[in-house]
């Protein structure tokens, strides 16, 4: 079936400059780290994509290694990029990223010039493109200086391969120094991808007044937690959901009865403003200036146009904000913080 894109798919959609730069994003970006691998069909995928762009997503992020397996997911947004919205090139972010475990040997992970280079012209050639728009680091390198890592992302942007430069889940400590390197590179960091959710606060720390201070975007991962700020797990764990899958991210032990009972409160707060708990933490996420765009994952074009309806009530009183604290903050469960803060 052929797809002829929405003529009002820009209508609606809200758009934020990234930091101190040009460049604008959508509200909401689409992150393809899971259901986009071998394990869903290609026919869903298209039909989530082509919602996603309906709806005025212009932004696509993957990694070398998001599946399942490792680069499957770039190879499918890549039929469905030349398939479908290949005429449409110019209206669209897509990122990718490079940092975790991606092939045997010594060259196949972290931040060295050889493997960031190497992966980024692999994930090329799996996108079926001559660049991307912004290439990431996608985690610090303790063992590597940061001048190299750095280094590797201004060569990607001089040879064309990528348009800006990007890094994910560095502390404000390391991305003050790597803004540092990349600007007197005369690449400067476009934006940086950190976990954040009103249950993940890391970044409140520092790391927001460093993005600001130095004009870097900010496109926040898992704003739901993993599914956790949505209506998932209220009654319990599903069969089928990430926290009943061995292997995932997800631990089934986060949901105790105490932190259940604290989003079921959440949830209650969403109703009263008219939102589901997934537009709620959208919401909430957003109501920063200096978040750029916050990056979700669907299963579903429904979970998709959900979330994006979260942009048709972005402001909080007071009164709710308090609320929110109340039962995020008494959750105790800051799930991703130590992982995040590598380095």
């Amino acid at each position: 079936m052929n797809y002829t894109p929405s003529t009002q798919r820009y209508d609606s959609m809200k758009y934020n400059h990234t930091g101190s730069r040009g460049l604008k994003l959508p509200a909401i970006s689409l992150g393809l780290w899971h259901n986009f691998g071998n394990t869903t069909s290609l026919d869903s995928q298209r039909e989530m994509i082509h919602t996603a762009f309906d709806l005025g997503i212009t932004h696509f992020d993957l990694a070398n290694n998001y599946g399942p397996p490792p680069g499957s997911a770039e190879e499918n947004f890549g039929t469905i990029l030349h398939r479908d919205l290949r005429t449409h090139r110019d209206e669209l972010i897509i990122s990718s990223k490079a940092g975790y475990h991606m092939w045997p040997g010594p060259y196949g992970e972290w931040g060295s010039r050889k493997y960031l280079l190497s992966s980024l012209d692999q994930s090329l050639k799996r996108l079926k493109l001559d660049y991307v728009d912004i290439f990431y680091s996608h985690r610090l390198d303790p063992n590597t200086p940061l001048e190299e890592t750095m280094g590797a992302l201004d060569t990607a942007v001089r040879q064309g391969k990528a348009l800006y430069a990007g890094i994910s889940s560095y502390s404000g400590k390391k991305t003050i120094e790597a803004s540092a390197v990349m600007k007197s590179l005369g690449t400067p960091i476009l934006i940086h991808q950190p976990s954040y959710s009103m249950l993940n606060r890391w970044i409140e720390k520092d790391l927001l007044s460093v993005l600001e201070q130095e004009g870097i975007g900010c496109i926040p991962f898992s704003p739901l937690a993993q599914g956790m700020l949505s209506d998932k797990y209220l009654q319990g764990v599903p069969s089928g959901s990430r926290a009943a899958t061995p292997g995932t991210a997800f631990k089934q032990d986060f949901l105790t009865p105490e932190n259940l009972a604290h989003i079921q409160d959440l949830n209650t707060i969403a109703q009263e403003r008219g939102q589901s708990l997934a537009q709620m933490a959208l919401a909430w996420v957003l109501r920063d200036p200096r978040i750029t765009t916050a990056l979700i994952g669907a299963s579903s074009p429904a979970q998709i146009k959900e979330n994006v309806a979260a942009l048709n009530n972005l402001s909080f009183t007071k009164e709710e904000l308090k609320r929110i604290d109340v039962h995020a903050l008494d959750a105790g469960i800051n799930l991703w913080a130590q992982s995040s803060q590598a380095g």
